[in-house]
């Protein structure tokens, strides 16, 4: 059974009571994200699962630079039906197919995000399907 684009993309939205969210980054060291990444006063939180290189009619781009791109895009689609936007990323996580793409990786990461650093992991590890070669997982908080 072949798991539709659509279905994919679903985002867990949660309450709380807060005001304007306050961002600390802990041990700085110059890197393009942070050691550590601290938030309070927020009101939500929102927990996108990992999104991949598709669009909504499944085609999937052949290079991975592309796919980075579009796989951040669709990120920020979803943080966008929440409310939010990139800059509300408070942690994220991204699944490489091989550790060949961390150069590409992180010029892309760095183009899409700007100076905002939140915390993020890269894991090296095989993915659902042998067409994507990234996925990516947010936090953010607002």
């Amino acid at each position: 059974m072949k798991i539709s684009a659509p279905l994919l993309p679903l985002v867990l939205l949660i309450a709380f009571s807060g005001c304007t969210v306050s961002r600390k980054t802990y041990d700085p060291t110059g890197a393009a994200f942070s050691q550590a990444y601290g938030i309070k006063n927020f009101k939500r939180l929102v927990f996108v699962s990992g999104q991949v290189p598709e669009d909504e009619k499944e085609n999937v781009p052949g290079d991975f630079r592309s796919q980075a791109e579009l796989t951040w895009k669709n990120v920020e689609k979803q943080l966008k039906a929440a409310g939010m936007g990139l800059n509300d990323i408070v942690k994220y996580t991204i699944y490489l197919s091989d550790r060949k793409y961390r150069r590409e990786n992180y010029e892309v990461r760095y183009k899409v995000l700007g100076n905002h650093q939140p915390a993020m992991s890269i894991i090296i590890t095989g993915i659902y399907d042998e067409k994507w070669l990234l996925e990516i997982e947010a936090i953010a908080a607002k």
